[in-house]
């Protein structure tokens, strides 16, 4: 898939969309144009129906993402218009990736940093590999951080973790990162592709509908009260109920066979 940059890279193996951030150079930081491919990237692969998960790593060795890229702060992001402005394309990729309707993973090497973190909490699931870091280093630059990106921190780490990452903007590791809830699972490095690759089968071999019913709970579940749907996580749950693939899977499992789901 030709994306508008070359630096994000979107590429369809089976069932899965690989989404990768292609600024080696720079860590992968997050330049404008990247936000803007990200939000391509993950919008294309939401409408494939062949693709039932996506995979987000970043280029080369070094880092997932290493935060958005500062260097472009000073034409971007230094006036309360051009700040308005970058965070609403930033806001925009995110919040396609946290909604997309398909599990996502954020496959983790090296630097995880700001920006980078703010990717990884929009993904369902956080593997990273020995050596990872992260950290969200906006006290040491001054800047301010959107509400609905610390809500989002708080809904996965809790609020007393998420003051000590915001406060010290240190660099934690990937054994912290894991104590703290903000990664899954912490693997070899190098069985990091291999483990990623392993745990997307046994998803994609699973029922859409129900990936996509739970995710849709999930983002209801961790809402204040009065802003839960809970007409739409009935309607979810019915649809899973009604589909070919309950169907399928009950007489898969009288017939002692692995199911065939399609999603429908």
């Amino acid at each position: 898939m030709k994306l508008a940059t070359e630096k994000m890279i979107a590429q369809k193996e089976g069932a899965i969309g690989w989404i990768t951030f292609n600024n080696a150079a720079r860590h992968n930081a997050v330049s404008l144009s990247m936000w803007n491919g990200l939000y391509e990237a993950v919008t294309a692969f939401a409408a494939d129906g062949e693709v039932r998960l996506i995979v987000l790593k970043g280029a080369g060795e070094k880092a997932f993402v290493s935060g958005a890229d500062i260097s472009e702060f000073e034409q971007n992001r230094s006036s309360e218009e051009t700040v308005r402005g970058y965070d609403e394309v930033a806001h925009r990729a995110t919040e396609a990736l946290t909604n997309v309707n398909k599990p996502t993973i954020a496959m983790i090497r090296g630097y995880c940093l700001g920006g980078g973190v703010s990717v990884a909490l929009s993904c369902d699931l956080r593997i990273a590999g020995e050596g990872a870091s992260f950290a969200v280093p906006a006290a040491k630059l001054g800047l301010g951080y959107a509400f609905e990106g610390v809500r989002r921190l708080v809904d996965v780490v809790g609020p007393s973790f998420t003051r000590e990452i915001f406060y010290t903007a240190r660099q934690f590791s990937a054994d912290e990162a894991a104590a703290m809830g903000l990664v899954n699972r912490v693997v070899a490095i190098e069985e990091l592709e291999s483990y990623v690759r392993d745990y997307a089968a046994r998803i994609t071999n699973n029922a859409p509908l129900t990936a996509a019913s739970v995710k849709t709970l999930v983002a209801q579940a961790v809402k204040d009260e009065p802003e839960r749907d809970k007409r739409l996580c009935r309607e979810v749950v019915a649809r899973c109920f009604a589909s070919e693939d309950y169907s399928e899977g009950r007489r898969a499992f009288m017939e002692k066979r692995k199911p065939r789901f399609t999603g429908r």
